[in-house]
């Protein structure tokens, strides 16, 4: 469900499906989270290297046409103001459009500490940061930079399912 690579369903997927039966349909992930991923992300996403994600454009789109995504609305994930102005830039409206999307902006986000800087158990009990402001019927694909622990895109598919969206993917860069 979550793009790890091995067979079958991993455990956190497992776990997941036990605690949020059905929030998620899939992750879909373009590459594998490595050290070079996290070296590339440091320098795209928090030294303001906003170009180097176009070094990835065409492995993106080409995942992305495979996948058929066409009727999905893309939904980024909102910065906190603050955040915002902090980045210059909001690294899931750029991936979204990039492969050719509009941005769908369905939620807002209040501020808190970078998911980065937490450990995976904070990240794990940590509140839903994002509230609803559009619900929507049409399914949707919510497009992050990373997926970690899957903590951000099940905070906003649970509201988005519970609003009545019928379908929920998230489609990320790294995994």
């Amino acid at each position: 469900m979550c793009s790890r690579p091995g067979k079958g369903r991993c455990g956190d997927c497992t776990r997941w499906e036990e605690m949020l039966p059905g929030v998620l349909d899939q992750n879909h992930s373009v590459l594998t989270y490595n050290a070079f991923a996290k070296d590339f992300v440091a320098k795209w996403k928090y030294r303001g290297d906003y170009a180097a994600v176009e070094a990835l454009e065409a492995a993106m789109k080409e995942k992305w046409k495979l996948l058929n995504l066409e009727d999905y609305l893309a939904v980024c994930v909102p910065l906190s103001l603050e955040r915002g102005k902090e980045r210059g830039f909001n690294q899931s409206e750029a991936l979204i459009r990039m492969v050719g999307k509009d941005p769908a902006h369905l939620f807002e986000r209040i501020h808190g500490e970078k998911q980065s800087k937490r450990t995976r158990r904070a990240r794990m009990e940590a509140e839903n940061p994002f509230s609803l402001i559009k619900p929507t019927n049409q399914p949707v694909i919510i497009v992050d930079d990373i997926y970690t622990t899957g903590r951000t895109v099940r905070h906003m598919a649970s509201l988005l399912k519970e609003n009545g969206c019928p379908r929920v993917r998230s489609f990320t860069i790294f995994r």
